[in-house]
């Protein structure tokens, strides 16, 4: 077995600079065989896979002794390379022996562009407008879709597939950007400083992701004017809002397709010298057509068409840049992945000169540093691309460590991040625990598995539904103390339940809010939005074994320390610096250095 400390990428004297790297970089690389193993020579290969997979190797000298270790270092230059580079070693020895360690990633970026720092500072709340807030139930009389709407607040998501088992998502509970305005007061106070919202332009469902319409807003959400009021109103509050952009497909029942002849223009299904015909691909025309995992109601667009570049990102008011015009900070992109990379790159590009501080993040499931999709290795977070991505790896390994995975794995999972990820995208990442597309958290954590919640339309039993809240507790604290931006999905803050769509898309339930849980989100969120050291500290990791977890953000001279115990017996948790500290969660002195944490509990300090 090769010893694992002839290398390790993770620690400046094997490798410096850590983790990915800016175009240009010297990055110096060291083995440290045991001299009883008898290596003279070393190799260093690297293969860079952006320039045609070309190889380069590099002599390693030897440069010295470090107690009982040979050392072998060299220098990668990366010049003007932007791209994943692949490295591995090669030992040799007099007597011929050789050994290879396995090849290893190294992420170089453009380092040229400054990224906005502000989203990942602060908390992100997301919003499936549908269903956060009404002032009035309003009439579909006259709006695409043929829907109908719920009169009553509290009933439950309609569940009714069709032949084919699609839902058609065509009941509507009224909610309005109006009403969003309305809980600004609510929002300001859980300590929220970007509002996400799912699609907002008109669409024949009630999620919106079929747009119909991408320079309207949907009519029952309200107008244009109630989205620049609403920007403007949370703008004094400190909050941004980002949108969602749904940019691979749209709507079967849109402007632009216009399947069921909704709309006044000819769309693409109607009549192919209609000018959005080259936005879709017919097999034949128009009965067969591409469609987002082959969902009809969704037609693919072919972003590749002239037309709908202009529309979408180069004109002087296009979709991209008018909506920042209006009052938007960013955009987040519905399915980054199946975008082109250079359309990524020109709706950033369009960004940035339509609003400086604008940020664009990308939806993707995985490690976006070296995502493949379609046969193409992704530019997500190499510059100019994405500025943050959505981090699933984090919820995945946070739920498993709440659910009594070992804390070593999760330390890590996020370390495989923070080693692959840019320093921007690292601190970008949109952190989260719940989202539209997954079953509620109080549901996964009572249930104690996320298979299980599939169709989950059932509450939680008194004991499962207080264990989840036990677990749910330090899921936050590790949420909202842990770098990158946290995120709420509407209603998880006040203990809402259920499995996937639409089980996980329930109206939020105000004046029957769990007040506990609710107050824990508000003590964090502030917590986030008033310490320096939690929005932009270093993450410097401390115990990570068994059901503990505990590291400190150092941001200069200032510390938070974070520590949970996810398991069912208390451990003692020393404290990283003399003399006590203080209990950031209660504003008590904590006398000792160290503390007894109690099962299923946790501690957020500073000095």
């Amino acid at each position: 077995m090769t010893d694992p400390q002839i290398f390790n990428a993770r620690d400046a004297r094997y490798k410096k600079p850590y983790g990915a790297v800016p175009s240009g970089t010297q990055v110096k690389l060291t083995l440290r065989p045991p001299r009883a193993m008898g290596f003279s020579r070393a190799l260093l290969t690297a293969r860079f896979e952006q320039r045609a997979d070309a190889v380069r190797t590099v002599s390693m000298p030897w440069s010295g002794i470090e107690g009982e270790r040979d050392l072998f270092s060299a220098e990668l230059d990366t010049r003007d390379y932007v791209g994943l580079v692949w490295y591995a070693f090669r030992l040799e020895g007099l007597d011929g022996r050789s050994l290879e360690l396995p090849e290893r990633q190294l992420t170089v970026y453009d380092g040229a562009e400054a990224v906005p720092a502000w989203f990942g500072d602060g908390m992100t709340y997301q919003i499936f407008p549908d269903r956060f807030c009404r002032l009035a139930v309003p009439s579909p009389d006259g709006m695409v879709g043929g829907r109908w709407v719920h009169c009553d607040w509290g009933e439950e998501p309609e569940y009714r597939p069709d032949a084919n088992g699609e839902i058609r998502n065509r009941d509507f509970f009224g909610g309005s950007l109006a009403g969003v305005r309305e809980k600004l007061p609510y929002l300001q106070e859980l300590g929220v400083e970007t509002i996400y919202f799912c699609p907002i332009f008109e669409g024949a469902e009630n999620h919106r992701y079929g747009t119909g319409d991408y320079e309207k807003i949907d009519p029952m959400l309200g107008t244009e004017e109630d989205f620049r009021t609403l920007c403007r109103e949370a703008g004094c509050r400190g909050i941004r809002v980002m949108l969602d952009g749904v940019f691979n497909h749209t709507g079967s029942n849109s402007r632009y397709f216009n399947a069921q002849g909704f709309y006044p223009e000819l769309g693409a299904a109607q009549s192919r010298e209609s000018q959005y015909y080259n936005w879709y691909s017919f097999h034949p025309w128009p009965e067969d057509y591409d469609a987002w995992w082959g969902i009809k109601t969704l037609p693919a667009v072919q972003e590749s068409a002239d037309s709908y570049r202009r529309f979408i990102i180069r004109d002087g008011d296009s979709v991209v840049r008018h909506w920042l015009r209006q009052g938007a900070s960013g955009w987040r992109l519905d399915v980054a992945d199946e975008l082109p990379d250079d359309f990524i790159h020109g709706i950033h590009a369009a960004a940035r000169q339509a609003k400086p501080e604008a940020v664009i993040i990308g939806e993707v499931w995985e490690d976006g540093s070296n995502k493949i999709a379609y046969g193409v290795r992704r530019r997500h977070i190499l510059g100019g691309h994405c500025d943050g991505l959505m981090n699933y790896p984090f919820r995945n390994a946070l739920l498993s460590f709440l659910l009594g995975e070992d804390a070593f794995r999760f330390r890590q999972a996020m370390e495989t991040l923070r080693e692959n990820y840019p320093p921007f995208a690292w601190r970008s990442a949109m952190n989260f625990l719940g989202t539209h597309d997954t079953p509620r958290i109080l549901t996964v954590l009572g249930l104690g598995t996320a298979e299980a919640t599939e169709a989950a339309d059932t509450l939680l039993t008194p004991a499962q539904k207080a264990q989840a809240l036990k677990r749910l507790r330090l899921g936050y604290a590790l949420l909202f103390t842990f770098p990158g931006a946290p995120t709420l999905y509407y209603g998880d803050e006040a203990g809402l339940e259920g499995g996937r769509d639409p089980w996980n898309r329930r109206t939020y339930p105000w004046g029957r809010e769990d007040h506990s849980l609710l107050v824990w989100c508000r003590t964090l969120g502030q917590l986030r939005k008033h310490t320096p050291a939690l929005r932009r500290g270093e993450l410097v990791w401390e115990t990570c074994q068994g059901a503990l977890l505990s590291y400190q953000r150092v941001l200069e001279d200032a510390r938070v320390f974070t520590a949970v115990n996810a398991g069912t017996e208390p451990v003692t948790v020393p404290l990283p610096w003399p003399g006590g500290g203080k209990n950031l969660l209660t504003g008590e002195r904590i006398p000792h250095e160290q503390v007894r944490l109690s099962a299923t509990s946790c501690l957020i300090a500073s000095p």
